[in-house]
C-alpha cells in the first residue's frame, strides 16, 4: 500500500476512529484527522517521530506505561497478530482519556509486514457528557472554569440521591477529591497555570466516569464525584482508578510538565445520612489521606489498594 496515495489518505481521514500507521521501525508515517481531534496532536506534530517516543504516554488501568513495555503495536509488528486493548492516552492538554485500541498489520505483495496500523476511539461516553454539559450550562449549574458541575448542582444531586436511597434503596457512592499541594503550583507557576491544572484534573475525572455518574467542583481545588449503583469494593476500585489517572496526567507549561496527585475520601451513604453528615465523613477520610502522606484513597476508613 502506497501511503502517498491521496485515495488512501482521504479514506482514512473520513473515519470516525483515530488511525495512525507506522513503518516496521515504528516511525509514524500517517496520522488521520480523527486522531488529531481525539488526541489534540496535529499530523505535523507526530509524522516522522517514533511511536515509542511516548507521545501519547499510554498506560493501563493501573498506570503501568505501555509504550516501552507491553506496546500492542510493537508486539503485532513482531508476530503479525491483531490485538485489542483498553488503555488510557494522555491528551496534548494533559488529561487522561480512556480509549479502545485495535492493532493490526498491513502486508506487502511478498507477504512481509509493511505497516503497523493502530485505530482507537474515545471510550468515555463524551457525547452524552457534552450534551449534559450544554443543558446544565443553561441552568447555571456548570462551573465556568472546569466545565464540570458546580457546588449548587452537587447539593441538588446529593439531595436527590439521598431521597432515592431512602425511598427505593438505590445505593450510590460519593468521593471527595482534593489536589495535593495545589498552593505550590499557584506559587510556582501563577494562577493562570493553576487554572489549567484544575481543568486538567477535572477533565481527567470526567473522562474516566460513566455517562450517568457525576463530577462537581466543590470549590478551590476540591471535587466531589457521585457514582451510581456501586458497592463499597466497586467504589474503592473507582477511587483508586481516578487517583492513578490523575497521577499520570501532566500539563505542559513550556519545557515543564506539571503533575499533581490527589487525596480521596469516600463513603457509601446510609438512609439516615444527611448531606451534612456525608460531607463530614468524606472530609474526615480525605484528611486521613493527607496525614498518611497524600496521593491516597480511603473509603469508609479503609485504604484503597491497587487490584
Amino acid at each position: 500500500m502506497d501511503m502517498s496515495s491521496n485515495f488512501f489518505k482521504e479514506l482514512l481521514d473520513n473515519l470516525y476512529d483515530g488511525v495512525y500507521l507506522v513503518d516496521p521501525h515504528r516511525k509514524i508515517v500517517f496520522w488521520n484527522k480523527a486522531a488529531e481531534k481525539i488526541t489534540g496532536y496535529k499530523s505535523e506534530d507526530v509524522i516522522g517521530r517514533k511511536c515509542y517516543d511516548n507521545i501519547l504516554a499510554h498506560v493501563d488501568e493501573k498506570g503501568t506505561p505501555l509504550c516501552n513495555a507491553g506496546c500492542p503495536l510493537k508486539n503485532s509488528l513482531e508476530d503479525g497478530i491483531s490485538r485489542e486493548i483498553v488503555a488510557f492516552l494522555r491528551h496534548k492538554d494533559g488529561h487522561r482519556l480512556p480509549v479502545l485500541i485495535k492493532v493490526s498489520c498491513i502486508r506487502n505483495s511478498l507477504g512481509k509486514i509493511a505497516f503497523g496500523l493502530e485505530s482507537f476511539n474515545d471510550n468515555s461516553s463524551l457525547i452524552s457528557i457534552h450534551e449534559r454539559a450544554a443543558e446544565l450550562e443553561q441552568m447555571a449549574l456548570i462551573d465556568a472554569l472546569t466545565g464540570v458541575g458546580n457546588r449548587r448542582y452537587a447539593n441538588m444531586s446529593l439531595s436527590n440521591k439521598l431521597a432515592e436511597l431512602k425511598r427505593y434503596g438505590w445505593t450510590f457512592g460519593i468521593l471527595f477529591i482534593d489536589i495535593d499541594y495545589f498552593k505550590q503550583v499557584n506559587d510556582s507557576y501563577g494562577h493562570l497555570v493553576g487554572d489549567e491544572v484544575l481543568k486538567m484534573v477535572a477533565q481527567t475525572l470526567l473522562s474516566n466516569m460513566r455517562s450517568f455518574d457525576f463530577v462537581f467542583r466543590w470549590g478551590g481545588e476540591e471535587f466531589i464525584v457521585i457514582i451510581a449503583n456501586v458497592d463499597r469494593q466497586k467504589l474503592k476500585n473507582s477511587a483508586e482508578r481516578l487517583r492513578v489517572m490523575v497521577q499520570n496526567a501532566a500539563y505542559k507549561n513550556g519545557k515543564d510538565e506539571i503533575r499533581v496527585t490527589v487525596s480521596i475520601g469516600g463513603t457509601m451513604p446510609l438512609p439516615p445520612d444527611s448531606i451534612q453528615s456525608l460531607l463530614a465523613r468524606i472530609d474526615e477520610f480525605m484528611y486521613m489521606c493527607k496525614k498518611r502522606g497524600r496521593n491516597l484513597c480511603i473509603v469508609d476508613g479503609s485504604v484503597c489498594h491497587p487490584e
